[in-house]
């Protein structure tokens, strides 16, 4: 089994949603797997705290970036919820990191990142 430290994976679909622009380097998203979604069995959301649906772990061949693991390969991975950490950006896509840190504390983390985040939009106008 790989060490869940070693895990990126491809966020995609963040065009259907609020782009890549709530997202920054070193953000925490969370993921959850939809075991109901209709369109695709190794289906995992990802949510950014206080907006909501972001996106989903790529998991097509045209979606996955080389050298990040497709939904249905990491599906088995991990856990039902779990934390991630922003790599990289590229347009509308974001590669990702597993956490092995709780997911409280990232939650708490994360949290914190969009309040600086505000406090940081308000200081701009």
């Amino acid at each position: 089994m790989i060490a869940v430290e070693e895990i990126l994976f491809t966020l995609t679909g963040t065009k259907y949603y609020y782009g890549a622009k709530p997202l920054q380097i070193g953000s925490i998203v969370c993921c959850i797997k939809e075991k109901d979604n209709e369109c695709d069995q190794d289906a995992i959301r990802v949510v950014l705290p206080m907006i909501g649906k972001i996106g989903y772990i790529a998991n097509s061949p045209n979606t996955v970036i080389h050298g990040t693991m497709s939904a249905g390969r990491l599906y088995e991975k991990v856990k039902k919820k779990f934390c991630a950490r922003v790599l990289f950006l590229i347009r509308d896509i974001a590669i990702c990191k597993v956490e092995t840190e709780d997911p409280e504390v990232l939650f708490s983390e994360a949290n914190r990142q969009i309040m600086e985040m505000i406090d940081e939009d308000e200081d701009d106008m």
